[in-house]
């Protein structure tokens, strides 16, 4: 049930939460401003710290008095003579687009003296009529000289942008994480926080994110390429989390140019790349660059190594390719397992329908239930049996209230890392403790969040027939293969899953329509039961024709 917040000044409380928090974890590595500010912010009053809370947490760094009415505050103009002068800009120099943010379309029509015809016309409209003849900035007062209302400029937007990467970690989260935590919308798992618990352990790593978040920004705001990787920092980082999302942009530029066919600029950059998956791209864009004598090197030297199950697949595909254009003998790839089959012919529904829904009534029986799961239900079961692994308080994984799951959830050493721990829930599954262990987890942290439990696609009573009809062992193979590659592997599960209660047994079902194929993802992992005899089954629909 969500909560009513009574405190008026809910988000003034939790803005100083996020500083105090600062303040006791990271004032070694705070700059002079921000140590200035973390000091200065608490002795202003309340409705000075409020309004500039709220301009804070919205968007944009240009606010109308009168568009910041809140009854807790009062007047805006009072609360805001209180503030710095260095934290906020009264009545600042704006450009003709940026008057236009804070302008009403009445407003326009009155400043501008425009025709009848010109009030008619949209806001871009105007705005491009009147920019030849207004192109000087000025101020807010000089541009509306007859208004009443003031205009504030937040100059310290930047800082306090920091101040919250510094507590999350990341610019993905934000202040409403507080406000829904508060409301009881989210909830987050109690994690004991140690000294070494930060996500940044220098100055240093600051400056390197703030740099990394920088060149994606313009990366994605489509600044070139070439501008983008000259801005880029180059040299190892001491951070690893910080290295792994410089390769991550690296391999998003390569992707780039290799969409623009720029095969060279993309080899150069997928072959000196870290991230998962820059190698077999690399291989991929030299073979169509035609360039096979180099690729073949490059594939070799990878099936001796391959850095994971989704390159050695991708390796099979290219391999026959480039021996045939070097007139080598061609190797078969390995048999895949023999997979059971379904084919059937239905006709089409007449009202709204999706086809793993179709197979999933069709195939569904009053002994023999069957449910679309998809990847929900084993990774549920993974991570209510693994709870206590997956959110264990080591260095570095959890570093403020808010988090989903580890920091380090798809880093390379994430099981190693907590090896014992996930050794000890594993080992459930050879006695009789695991059905206990999942069900009360179920229970006692029922929509709590979690990077494997998807709470609104699992109920008790899909959760009994799991743990009745899936055996242990099965489910002991499908968890160490999550564990062996967190990222890759939590994915691909077959869309169904039928049980049969009273035999204890369950069938995996991927459903594919029409037109539809199998996804890498998906392929292995229906090899991978295959190859340990877990029942999964292929499905392909097809409509029946119409009669004539």
């Amino acid at each position: 049930m969500i909560k009513v917040l009574e405190n008026q000044f809910y988000y003034l409380d939790n803005f100083q939460r996020v500083l105090d928090w600062i303040g006791e974890r990271y004032s070694d590595l705070l700059a002079d401003d921000e140590k200035a500010f973390l000091g200065l912010f608490p002795s202003l009053p309340q409705p000075s710290r409020a309004l500039f809370v709220r301009m804070v947490m919205r968007k944009g760094t240009l606010f109308r008095a009168s568009k910041l009415n809140y009854a807790e505050i009062g007047c805006a103009i009072e609360a805001a003579r209180h503030l710095p002068a260095g934290w906020i800009e009264p009545d600042p120099v704006l450009s003709l687009d940026s008057l236009f943010e804070l302008l009403s379309k009445p407003e326009i029509g009155t400043i501008f003296q425009l025709s009848l015809h010109q009030k008619g016309a949209r806001k871009s409209e105007q705005l491009a009529a009147l920019r030849a003849g207004f192109g000087a900035a000025r101020k807010f007062s000089a541009w509306h000289r007859d208004c009443t209302d003031q205009v504030f400029h937040i100059l310290v937007k930047p800082l306090c942008d920091r101040l919250r990467l510094i507590f999350f970690g990341n610019f993905r989260q934000d202040w409403t994480e507080f406000v829904l935590s508060d409301l009881g919308v989210y909830r987050y798992e109690q994690v004991e926080f140690s000294p070494a618990s930060r996500g940044f352990r220098s100055r240093r790593d600051i400056d390197h994110y703030l740099e990394l978040h920088h060149c994606k920004e313009r990366f994605q705001a489509s600044a070139t390429a070439e501008d983008v990787l000259r801005s880029l920092p180059s040299g190892e980082f001491e951070n690893d989390w910080l290295n792994s999302r410089r390769e991550r942009l690296l391999f998003q530029v390569a992707q780039h140019y290799e969409k623009m066919k720029d095969w060279s600029h993309a080899y150069s950059l997928y072959a000196r790349c870290s991230f998962p998956g820059a190698r077999g791209r690399a291989i991929r864009v030299l073979e169509k660059n035609k360039q096979y004598a180099l690729a073949y090197q490059m594939l070799i030297a990878a099936q001796r190594a391959p850095e994971s199950e989704a390159e050695r697949q991708l390796l099979l595909r290219i391999s026959p390719r480039l021996t045939r254009q070097l007139g080598r003998p061609t190797t078969r790839a390995p048999r895949s397992p023999a997979v059971s089959t379904l084919e059937l012919r239905l006709p089409m529904p007449n009202a709204q329908w999706w086809v793993e829904g179709v197979v999933r009534d069709h195939l569904a029986r009053a002994d023999a239930p069957v449910f679309y799961v998809e990847n929900a239900l084993i990774n549920a079961l993974f991570g209510l049996l693994c709870w206590r692994a997956v959110f264990s308080a080591i260095p570095g994984a959890f570093f403020h209230p808010f988090h989903r799951g580890p920091a380090d959830l798809y880093s390379p050493d994430f099981h190693q890392r907590r090896a014992a721990e996930f050794s000890a829930c594993l080992a459930e599954l050879d006695a009789d403790r695991w059905r206990d262990t999942i069900r009360a987890n179920f229970a006692a942290k029922r929509g709590i969040q979690s990077p494997f439990v998807a709470w609104d696609a699992i109920d008790a009573d899909l959760l009994e027939l799991a743990l009745a009809c899936i055996p242990a062992v099965h489910l002991k193979k499908m968890f160490e293969r999550i564990l062996l590659d967190v990222q890759a592997n939590r994915t691909g599960f077959p869309d169904l899953i039928q049980f049969w209660p009273a035999e204890r047994r369950y069938n995996m079902i991927e459903v594919k329509g029409p037109g539809d194929r199998l996804q890498d993802n998906q392929v292995r992992w229906i090899a991978y039961c295959a190859t340990h005899q877990m029942p999964i089954s292929v499905c392909y629909l097809q409509w029946l024709e119409p009669a004539a």
